[in-house]
């Protein structure tokens, strides 16, 4: 269902049933909650890819749990999936190279980083079942998306291109061929090295300084005469 592969710093999640349109199942849910816990035990891991084989990251909820719930045998209120990603102790880049529906996107749309592709096509289609939108959608689409594009999509149902997020507040649309190799490297590598690259920049100042002291000091250009090692 899921597969976790740590290597170093990175983490990768990925789901693991393309079969199902990598649907969020009670198995899915399941093997989603241990892979989280064995991150959240792991010091060494500094940030977290979400992936998924075959052409669709995630249908969102299947079928029959749909009707499980309109049945009212399981409450809306127990669906938490997004908690995951939102209280995970590292940055979580979420790669939806492919289709993204429903609660599929909105469990992408619980990490730090998102990528999507520009063929792929991302929606919330709720209303088109006769339901509201779940698992914190309402809230997570605002906050990645400008309101009037989250609200439309949320009304409409509407399956859009990844092309169509465009300047939207996506992290990264490129071409579904590119959402791991490239796009994922250059995020994981600027979450990576921000640590190094704040230190760096507060030593500017500090080196600045100490910089106005020894080389205005007597005897410095001396100094450096006579200890330069050719």
């Amino acid at each position: 269902m899921v597969r976790v592969t740590c290597d170093g710093p990175l983490c990768r999640v990925v789901l693991a049933d393309p079969a199902s349109s990598n649907a969020l199942g009670e198995a899915m849910v399941h093997a989603l909650i241990q892979a989280f816990g064995e991150i959240d035990r792991r010091p060494d891991v500094r940030v977290v890819l979400l992936a998924a084989d075959g052409d669709v990251f995630s249908a969102g909820a299947p079928r029959e749990l749909l009707v499980r719930l309109a049945h009212g045998e399981v409450r809306p209120t127990d669906i938490l999936l997004p908690r995951l990603l939102l209280c995970c102790p590292v940055p979580v880049i979420a790669a939806m190279a492919g289709h993204a529906t429903g609660g599929g996107l909105a469990l992408g749309l619980a990490a730090d980083i998102v990528l999507m592709a520009d063929e792929s096509r991302y929606g919330f289609p709720f209303m088109d079942m006769g339901f509201t939108p779940g698992m914190g959608a309402t809230a997570l689409c605002e906050h990645v998306l400008p309101p009037a594009v989250a609200h439309e999509l949320m009304y409409s149902g509407e399956l859009r291109r990844g092309s169509a997020f465009a300047r939207t507040g996506v992290n990264h649309i490129v071409p579904r061929a590119e959402v791991l190799p490239r796009a994922a490297v250059e995020a994981l590598k600027r979450t990576l090295s921000l640590p190094r690259r704040q230190a760096f920049e507060l030593s500017l100042t500090t080196e600045s300084l100490m910089h106005q002291i020894t080389f205005r000091a007597p005897g410095a250009a001396q100094g450096i005469r006579d200890g330069y090692v050719e």
